[in-house]
């Protein structure tokens, strides 16, 4: 069969792409950006991509059409589409009725952290064995790869409450219908899409009611948002989670940055993780994988071990270089709570060291202000703030920053932020980039002006 992906270079939708190669399809895609690391992947499965959004690219016909989320009413292609009456689907249709059904599915739900504990969880099973199949929201370094088949009933899938497509406006874990559910936590995000918390709440619930009865539900012990999702109705049985107060997983002993632990599980002492991450978010992370991997038949003592040997995603607390004792991190923070969280992990590592702080506010919510009142504070932790503001942002940055003071400076180009690094940085310095983006390469260009003036 001839599969061809609108949007192809979105990392769930290149993840679809690989997982139907490896069934054995032809699989061509477009999209407006080729580029790497997705456009890497794909070309090494030997998926012909192509540039645009150009209808020849549909001929000669396939013999079905995967669109991407982020294709609109208007889109030349799916216009096309529409009007030859070409059989389409989903992402997350396609990968429910091709992939996931009759397999155990992990799936991992959340508004911050899924990347991280689905590639936990997937490493887990990995570990013990079990060869799953998983589909992630980015790349973890475990495996090198997004996406894969696997070789045996299990199927990890990073569960993402985005809606579907342009004709179907369901969250997309709706699809997934899990045997074992992560819910990491809740919060409001996506209000290109989502009105209010209840919204999501209430497609968070739609989620909960696919889980069998002999499934599991896995949930964060201190999430009042997601408490309320499940006093609408549960039917399965929930195991919570909690670094830092009472639940079924817990811990105790853990190091000030979060680089160790004591998993108590049940009450009962499981063993010690020691490993390369920092942050209570990631401790979270932790508890919940392994309970997951639990469920799924691995002992929380090779759980244990698999997490010591666990490299985290790219672009979560990313190394990107380090010049004249000054690193340079990439992280996905995007949404306040998760830049607060991720600068607590940074501060705990670098004790008095200076962090400075260079944040993209790139997701549609972000660019629509909707968090202004909250972003000033979660960057408190930082001593420099450089915040990229171009024109098309839609609030005044200048005026929602001034709680920060001096401490921040508001710039309109990323060339203006790599300037004022070369005037500002010093050896012991951390700078923390964050971006659910491209950023413009900015990482890559304030090294070389570091390397350049060494």
């Amino acid at each position: 069969m001839h599969i061809h992906i609108l949007g192809i270079c979105g990392t769930f939708m290149g993840g679809i792409a690989q997982i139907a190669s490896a069934l054995g399809h032809r699989v061509t895609g477009s999209d407006a950006g080729v580029y790497p690391p997705m456009s890497t992947q794909l070309e090494a499965a030997g998926i012909d991509l192509m540039e645009g959004w150009d209808p020849a690219h549909l001929e000669p016909e396939p013999d079905r059409v995967v669109v991407g989320n982020a294709l609109p009413r208007g889109n030349p292609m799916v216009e096309y589409m529409l009007d030859r009456g070409l059989p389409y689907t989903s992402g997350p249709q396609w990968l429910a009725e091709h992939v996931l059904q009759g397999r155990w599915v992990l799936a991992v739900a959340g508004t911050h952290g899924k990347t991280t504990t689905a590639s936990m969880l997937a490493w887990i099973l990995e570990h013990a064995g079990l060869q799953p199949g998983f589909l992630i929201g980015g790349v973890p370094r475990n495996f090198g790869v997004s996406a894969r088949l696997g070789e045996t009933p299990f199927f990890v899938v990073e569960a993402d409450e985005y809606d579907t497509a342009f004709f179907d406006k369901r969250s997309k874990f709706v699809h997934y219908r899990p045997r074992s559910c992560v819910l990491n936590n809740l919060e409001f995000d996506h209000a290109d899409i989502f009105d209010d918390l209840a919204q999501i709440q209430r497609q968070f619930h739609h989620l909960v009611r696919t889980v069998p009865g002999n499934g599991l539900i896995v949930s964060a012990a201190e999430d009042h948002n997601l408490r309320e999702v499940l006093d609408m109705g549960c039917w399965t049985p929930v195991e919570t989670f909690s670094a830092s107060a009472d639940a079924a997983w817990r811990v105790k002993d853990m190091a000030p940055d979060g680089s160790a632990f004591e998993v108590i599980c049940e009450g009962e002492p499981a063993g010690r993780v020691e490993w390369s991450l920092s942050g209570e978010h990631n401790v979270n992370n932790a508890l919940a994988a392994l309970a997951a991997a639990r469920h799924a038949g691995v002992p929380v003592k090779l759980g244990i071990e698999a997490l010591g040997r666990f490299e985290n995603v790219k672009r979560r607390m990313e190394l990107r270089g380090e010049v004249d004792g000054i690193r340079v991190f990439d992280d996905f923070a995007h949404h306040p709570t998760a830049i607060e969280t991720t600068l607590a992990g940074l501060r705990r590592q670098v004790g008095n060291g200076r962090i400075i702080a260079v944040l993209e506010p790139r997701s549609n919510t972000m660019r629509l202000g909707i968090h202004a009142d909250t972003l000033p504070a979660s960057l408190a932790a930082a001593d420099q703030v450089l915040l990229f503001a171009p024109p098309s942002l839609n609030w005044d940055a200048g005026a929602v920053m001034a709680p920060l003071g001096k401490k921040c400076r508001v710039l309109p180009a990323t060339q203006d932020i790599v300037d004022a690094l070369e005037d500002e940085v010093r050896a012991g310095d951390t700078v923390l980039v964050m971006s659910n983006g491209g950023f413009e390469g900015i990482h890559e260009r304030i090294l070389a002006m570091l390397e350049a003036r060494s």
